[in-house]
């Protein structure tokens, strides 16, 4: 076990009607010198720092895990230059002005009250929390959200300092990408997908994330006949719980 603590973070998944089939989530493949998980398909998200906060108290309104929606909208912004749950019009100039003055590091705070900007949180649906407790350089307690994909913005695009590029894909196309070696995630990231991969829709997402309330998933390591399996509990919606360790680690 890390003595450290985790630290807090929050993760989007966008999620989009395809022109056939399942719906399409967004994506960015991070660049290969990042600390953590780099080279991995991962959603767009990053740790919670204190002006999340601070925005939480001015537009949370007492809403659950206010300060990880914030960061989790914060982030995508960041990543993606798409601009999730805004509750007003705008244009696709300041979103990538809110975008470079974040990047110059103005506070989200500050960028709100200067451009005005209104964010319904309630569009974004907690749908799961992991805080792996691997041996890893950086370890995070992380929010998953549920939403819908803006439309008023331009199309996503890849933060050079953090990845090299975005995409949207089908849940069980990314799965066979990684399955094929032609794309690599780590652990959390494939149980999150087989599960969204069940989806036809994001209400049907939505929906059974109300299902399964969110509880801290911590992966825990037993033997079975003689192996290592890296499990999860059965009982949160996820088609598969366990893994051998030698292929869940293989990232």
């Amino acid at each position: 076990m890390i003595d450290d603590p985790p630290i807090p973070a929050a993760t989007l998944v966008l999620m989009r009607p395809a022109a056939a089939g399942p719906p399409e989530l967004l994506m960015i493949e991070r660049t290969a010198n990042m600390a953590f998980a780099a080279g991995a398909l991962v959603f767009p998200g990053g740790r919670i720092d204190a002006d999340d906060w601070l925005v939480a108290e001015k537009i949370g309104n007492g809403l659950d895990h206010a300060p990880a929606r914030v960061a989790a909208i914060r982030e995508t912004i960041e990543e993606t230059g798409l601009c999730p749950a805004l509750s007003g019009p705008i244009t696709p100039e300041l979103v990538s002005q809110v975008r470079q003055e974040l990047d110059e590091g103005v506070p989200f705070s500050a960028l709100i009250e200067a451009y005005r900007l209104q964010f319904d949180l309630n569009v974004l649906t907690p749908f799961a929390r992991w805080c792996p407790n691997f041996k890893e350089a950086r370890r995070f307690d992380t929010f998953f959200f549920l939403a819908e994909a803006p439309t008023d913005c331009q199309e996503a695009s890849a933060a050079p300092a953090e990845a090299v590029r975005t995409l949207w894909a089908g849940a069980a196309d990314v799965l066979d990408e990684i399955s094929a070696g032609r794309a690599r995630a780590i652990f959390p990231t494939r149980r999150n997908l087989e599960r969204l991969a069940r989806f036809g829709s994001l209400d049907e997402a939505s929906a059974d994330a109300i299902r399964h309330p969110v509880r801290k998933v911590v992966p825990w390591i037993e033997e079975r006949e003689g192996s290592r399996w890296l499990c999860i509990p059965e009982d949160l919606g996820y088609p598969i719980t366990a893994e051998p360790l030698e292929t869940a680690r293989r990232f």
